[in-house]
């Protein structure tokens, strides 16, 4: 499995979460962007001319069934969807095909009504949050716990560092009562 992030628009914080998870877990991370982005050295990055869909098209081309994508890009999405691919909104949302028909229509109904004569909606989501990258990790964390093999899956919690062997002191001699005997005169 591999993770295909849509680079272009990913929230810096998302992008961190995304490599310590990479990092932590093997799992090979790949950014696609129209601009070259700084990445870790475990992180490949692939840079696409700037035309419109570019990055997307790179990803839906490269991506198998399996992998996760991350994206906020509602028709890439349904692509990668059609591909096999898991795919998280970097709000942590999954989307699957039961909810993109939904998310596609809703899409084109808020561009249409952005985009008339006498406009009736503007502006876009919500500012990003400290709650929307809690959320991401956690759906992450989640999804890797499940899909990874178990020796490349990582745990989250720290596993305790080995501890040398204590010195074991001496047992104290107990003075154990005399057994009892039952007195032969009785």
């Amino acid at each position: 499995m591999k993770i295909w992030v849509d680079a272009d628009a990913c929230p810096n914080a998302i992008k961190e979460i995304l490599y310590r998870a990479a990092k932590r877990t093997g799992c090979p991370l790949t950014l696609v962007a129209n601009i070259s982005i700084q990445v870790p050295s475990y992180v490949d990055m692939i840079v696409v001319p700037g035309r419109f869909d570019e990055a997307d098209n790179k990803i839906v081309e490269l991506l198998n069934a399996g992998d996760l994508t991350i994206t906020t890009d509602i028709p890439l999405a349904a692509q990668a969807l059609e591909k096999g691919s898991y795919v998280f909104t970097h709000r942590g949302e999954e989307l699957t095909n039961k909810n993109i028909g939904e998310r596609l229509a809703m899409r084109d109904l808020m561009e249409s009504l952005r985009s008339g004569t006498d406009p009736i909606v503007s502006g876009g989501p919500p500012p990003f949050s400290n709650r929307d990258s809690a959320k991401f990790a956690n759906q992450l964390d989640r999804f890797l716990a499940k899909h990874l093999p178990k020796h490349q899956a990582i745990p989250t919690q720290p596993t305790p560092e080995p501890t040398a062997p204590a010195t074991l002191a001496p047992k104290p001699t107990l003075n154990p009562r005399p057994a009892f005997k039952p007195d032969p005169a009785e």
